[in-house]
């Protein structure tokens, strides 16, 4: 289902409806600042899974999350005071952070090691939507066969509209991955550049 939500000002009817569909369990796909993405409720195990097998994806692989706020952050990683700061100056923004995750994160987006990726999107539907949730989803990008990002959601709906729950069409999008920034207790690393400018780590 190819529901079409206002970009700058999301219909709260529209995003109770999409998290009707997480709360139940389902798959949508998203706008974010970076990318569309694929996510379900981060607690709920059989959407991982599901997400996984659509993607033919590694288990290997973790999985990285959106949270809507700094405070939110800290209920599921190790903050740091440094990363506190940098985080604060950063976000909103194109920028995955990767932590230490705490404990309530589920172990199976957590195959390696325990850490993982965070973002906090600059993105209005992203805001609603975990604003009504109440708690994260998880964000992984859509791509095509050929493993290119999708930034049409009716291209998206094509390839995906069987496979997923709900997409959300907030418009097309310059596709482009967030900057992937670690701030483990070794210290600040850039482990990908993206959108988000790492000048300021270099």
């Amino acid at each position: 289902m190819l529901v079409a939500i206002n970009s700058q000002n999301p219909q709260m009817r529209l995003i109770r409806r999409v998290v009707e569909v997480l709360k139940g369990g389902g798959i949508i796909i998203y706008p974010t600042d970076t990318v569309y993405g694929m996510g379900c409720d981060l607690f709920n195990k059989r959407g991982i899974e599901r997400i996984y097998e659509i993607q033919r994806r590694n288990r290997k692989q973790p999985l990285s999350f959106i949270c809507s706020d700094l405070k939110d952050i800290s209920r599921y990683a190790r903050v740091s005071d440094e990363a506190y700061k940098i985080m604060k100056r950063l976000l909103p923004g194109p920028y995955t952070f990767i932590l230490e995750a705490s404990r309530i994160v589920p172990k199976i987006i957590l195959p390696k090691r325990q850490t993982t990726g965070i973002r906090i999107p600059d993105n209005r539907i992203c805001h609603a939507l975990l604003a009504e949730m109440g708690s994260p989803v998880i964000s992984t990008s859509v791509k095509d066969e050929a493993g290119e990002l999708l930034s049409d959601p009716r291209v998206i709906e094509e390839l995906f509209g069987k496979r997923v729950d709900m997409i959300i069409d907030g418009g097309i999008i310059a596709a482009e991955p967030s900057s992937v920034v670690s701030l483990l207790s070794e210290g600040v690393e850039v482990i990908r550049t993206g959108k988000g400018d790492i000048s300021a780590f270099l």
